[in-house]
């Protein structure tokens, strides 16, 4: 049987990936649930593996927990459909999301293909590099921080303060020529004349 290596790269931390063998019978939740084991993330988050280009745009989508809109929509489920199903490619390419909530998203590519070998279990770890982030929020949104919202109250007193209430600042787009003008005779002012 094909063993498939799969590379799953963190897309905002490209230095961060894992290296995993699956059988081509297996399901693109029992891959889901092997990358959430190197990570420590929970696996049972709504995510979902979309087949993907090699600009990594987003084709027909394979998820876990899905909305009743996509249900009704006739999304395929990760629990029912196999890798070898959808590996068109010898470098099959899968952008996925996981957990919708605070989302993390991964490249995932099909490295190489690979002899089944005896007696070893799949799926298996074959490379890990880097720590995955600690926190989920800290990939796509910023944590607030208490002490950050003071700093927004004060920004907003700031842009009270120097807001344009004046109609002075819009003449100075009304001027350009006389500014000009004012530039050269300061440069002649300036006392650097050219004698010949």
């Amino acid at each position: 049987m094909a063993i498939y290596r799969f590379r799953i790269t963190f897309e905002d931390y490209e230095d961060v990936y894992r290296e995993i063998d699956m059988l081509s019978k297996q399901t693109f939740l029992e891959l889901h649930e092997a990358i959430h084991k190197t990570t420590a993330y929970e696996a049972d988050r709504s995510s979902s593996f979309y087949v993907s280009n090699d600009q990594w745009k987003k084709g027909t989508e394979i998820a876990l927990l899905p909305t009743a809109r996509k249900i009704s929509d006739g999304v395929l489920l990760m629990e029912n459909i196999r890798l070898s199903k959808f590996i068109d490619d010898p470098h099959q390419k899968f952008y996925y999301i996981y957990n919708f909530d605070r989302p993390y998203e991964f490249h995932v590519e099909l490295i190489k293909i690979l002899k089944e070998e005896e007696g070893k279990t799949y799926p298996t770890v074959f490379k890990t590099v880097g720590q995955a982030p600690k926190s989920l929020a800290a990939a796509n949104f910023p944590v607030a921080d208490p002490l950050d919202d003071d700093d927004d109250d004060e920004v907003l007193v700031d842009e009270t303060q120097y807001g344009v209430d004046d109609d002075e600042e819009f003449d100075l787009f009304d001027g350009d020529d006389e500014e000009e003008g004012g530039e050269k005779s300061e440069e002649e002012s300036s006392g650097s004349f050219d004698e010949y």
